[in-house]
Formats: C-alpha cells, structure tokens, sequence
C-alpha cells in the first residue's frame, strides 16, 4: 500500500512520529507537516488519500485546513484528531466534510481500522465509476449516448443510412442533439474527409441567409465589398447540415428547391452558375406537415429533404439514458475544471430522472456543468444542482396529492427543510431561492419553532 499517501498534520512531535511510524508499518506512504502552514504548503503540492488533522494547531485550526483541502483535493478523505473533543467541534467537524472525528490518544489498530475501511470504500467508489465508464463506451455511438430502445433505433439508422448519397431530414425538439446525429451520419458517410459545414438558418435574415447559403459578388448589395463564397461552395464533396430548416423563407426554399434538383446556383448578384457535389442533411424541431397545410412550407421541397427521416426522441421518453448522460457531463466537466467529481448523490440523480427536461440532453449537460462547477466535494449533492432542480427536489409530489391549501403545503415544507439542515438560515434561503430576510417573515408567520 505505499502508493497510498497519508499526510499527517499535528503540532505535537511525539503524535507526528508515532502515527507516522505506525502507518508506515501497515505500509502507507506518510508525510507529516507540524503546523497549518506546512500542512496546507503540502496539500498544495501533492495528491493525498487521507488527511490525519489536528483540531488545535499553533498558526490555525484544523476546521480550516479542512475547508482547503475540500477546495484543493476534494477526492482526498479528512479526519480530524484531537485532544479536546466537544460535541460542537465534532458536528462542525462532520459538516464541514470531515470522513471521521477521532480523539487522542490513539489506538493503532483503531486507526488502522479505519482507513481500512476508507480504502474499501474507495475501492468500491472506483469500481463503481470504471464500470459505469465502461457502460458509458458501450452505449457511446459516434458521441451520442445511450441504451434506450429509442435511441438504439436512431443509431442503427445511423449505422444504414450514413454511408449512402441519401438526403437526411432529422426531427427532434431542441436540444436533442439533432447536430450530433448529423454529423454521426457524416463520419459513417464516404464524405468524412471532406468538409462538414453547419448552418442554423433561423439564425440569419432573409438576405443574410441566401448570401450565407450561396454566396455573394462584390457589390451585390451595400456592404458586399467582396466576392464572398457561400457554404454550399465551402461543403463541396462533404455535407452541409441545414439546422432549423423550418425556418426559412419562402424565396430561400425556392433556391434551395434548386440546388436539390440541379446541383446547382448562383451567387448572390452573379451570374456564374456554380456546380456542387454535397450531400444535404436537414433538421427541424417544428411540425413540417402543419406548415406545408398553412402554405409556409414547400410541398416539393419537403419532398426532396425528406427522403430518409430520422425521429430523434425527446429525452423525457428516454429517461433511462439519464444515468448514463450524467455520468459522461460528469466526465467532461471533470476534465475541463480539473476536477475528480466520482457520482452523483441518490437524490440529486433522482430529481434528475423525475424532471421533465423541456430543453433535453442540452438542458441536462448545462445542469451537470453548473453542479460540477460549484461542487466542493467528491460527490454532486442537491446543493450543487441549479435552483431550480433543488427546489423541485425538495418539494415532495405527496404534498400536493393530498390537496392542502396552499399556505399549509409551504408551512410544512419549510418546516421539513428547515429540520433537514438543522435549522441553518443562510442553506435553508439558499435550498429554497428566497433570501434571509424572506425566510424569517415566513417563520414568522408560520410560529416555526426550532426544538
């Protein structure tokens, strides 16, 4: 066990030495530090497994140190030691996110027994996060995640329809990873090499759009200072994926009408007819068929786009995919901000699998993110989550089953959350989006008492 590493934090050279020398024994690699300073020095510049800190030390307290190594190495196990156990300074301890309050003098095996039991743990925790990183690559197809029966439909007509020449129409509502899936199809295509250009067509005017799409001569309209090619002519041989093609105008349709029969357009004020080889790939999150019948929508074009289409479903009818989706934003952001986040807390992921998710995977990505920002710890906890999801999670459906006036169902349930973080102000304003002062009217009004 030397590739453990123990640092050991104590003013006391006879506590340094004794602990070292025993841990050592068992087989860990020890370090001591014999004030706050060093300690912290050495927590800075080295990962450790464990932590052994006093709770009295000459420069600062061991609560302190505690709260930097949450922030410097959340991954690493705290225990504070200490000659003067109170019951306060225990809980603090504990709040803090401390693993283990232990009071001198010491056992050996006492001590040995417990960071036995703290490597079990972490065994089980990295078992635990190698197979679900392991469930993440086999359900990972060209970066889209998941096991579903929905999503495992779309891949297979990935898989099909990828290496063909055939146009692709992809409906899903926002944030379903339309794009993603778009470009699955090219990696899968002859094409891959090639360019694979995006355009959001709801992003751009009329004018802009065209000129996006096909290009312009110098001097087409004002502003035109320069021949500029469009993103047909930048797509030759590869793909071009038109996202949001429900909105575009009725004059674009009609040229883009074109380019899918001929192969063919012209630049924006030219005259040149220019030839392409793109494969087309279209998406939209709105209801075609509803505006080809209120004549905002070509009916041939429609025609044309939809030759092989590809219903990517919304993330509410594919919820067992959650676990999995969180697991790889886990992954991500853990990467990005240098983090060793391992999982998500019970009930953080079950306000996650009960949501609705109006903006899908997107919205789903965003909330890991957010929770992987702020999470001080190697766990993400409802705290973590955005205010919006820590709210729902903490207003239970059985509440509102039982048809209580509204005044009632908000007395009790600031009762409840009050009494879950033991009456602490500042968390509680914060868990329920109100501020202090909100809070004590409440209490007020309700007659809460703390007992």
């Amino acid at each position: 066990m030397d590739n453990f590493r123990i640092l050991v934090i104590d003013d006391e050279e006879i506590v340094r030495e004794s602990l070292s020398d025993w841990l050592q024994k068992f087989g860990f690699y020890v370090e001591t530090a014999e004030n706050g300073a060093r300690g912290v020095e050495k927590i800075r510049s080295a990962q450790w497994n464990i932590m052994l800190v006093d709770l009295k030390l000459p420069d600062t307290n061991g609560l302190e140190i505690l709260k930097e190594a949450r922030q410097v190495q959340p991954a690493a196990v705290v225990i504070i030691i200490t000659a003067y156990a109170t019951v306060d300074t225990a809980i603090q301890a504990m709040k803090a996110g401390a693993y283990d309050y232990i009071t001198k003098p010491f056992d050996p095996d006492e001590i040995n027994l417990v960071i036995q039991k703290i490597i079990e743990h972490q065994k089980l925790l990295d078992e635990n996060l190698f197979l679900r990183r392991e469930l993440t690559k086999r359900y990972t197809f060209q970066d889209i995640i998941g096991k579903s029966p929905k999503i495992q439909e779309v891949f297979e007509l990935v898989k099909t329809v990828g290496p063909t020449k055939s146009t692709v129409l992809l409906r899903g509502a926002s944030g379903t990873g339309k794009e993603l899936v778009a470009r699955a199809i090219h990696q899968l295509s002859p094409r891959n090499e090639k360019p694979f250009v995006a355009v959001s067509c709801a992003a751009l005017t009329e004018s802009l759009l065209e000129s996006e799409l096909f290009g312009h001569e110098k001097g087409a309209f004002t502003g035109a200072i320069a021949q500029k090619k469009g993103k047909f002519e930048l797509a030759d041989n590869g793909t071009i994926f038109l996202d949001e093609i429900g909105d575009i105008d009725p004059k674009t349709q009609a040229d883009l009408l074109r380019v899918l029969q001929e192969r063919e357009f012209t630049r924006v004020g030219g005259q040149e007819t220019i030839k392409v080889d793109v494969r087309i790939i279209a998406a939209t999150n709105k209801d075609l068929n509803k505006l080809m019948q209120e004549g905002k929508f070509r009916q041939d074009l429609f025609y044309r786009l939809n030759v092989i289409t590809i219903n990517i479903p919304p993330l509410q009818e594919r919820r067992e995919d959650i676990p999995l989706l969180c697991e790889h934003f886990l992954h991500k952001y853990n990467i990005e901000n240098s983090k060793k986040i391992q999982r998500l807390s019970e009930d953080a992921l079950k306000v996650l699998l009960e949501h609705n998710w109006p903006g899908n995977v997107r919205e789903l990505e965003h909330a890991i993110e957010h929770a992987v920002t702020i999470e001080k710890t190697n766990v993400v906890t409802m705290e973590s989550l955005p205010p919006a999801f820590r709210a729902q999670g903490a207003f239970p459906c059985a509440y509102v089953a039982e048809d209580k006036p509204l005044d009632e169902v908000e007395k009790e349930y600031i009762l409840r959350v009050l009494k879950k973080h033991q009456w602490n102000i500042q968390k509680v304003a914060g868990i329920l989006n109100i501020d202090r002062a909100t809070l004590y009217s409440k209490i007020k009004k309700y007659n809460l008492e703390q007992k």
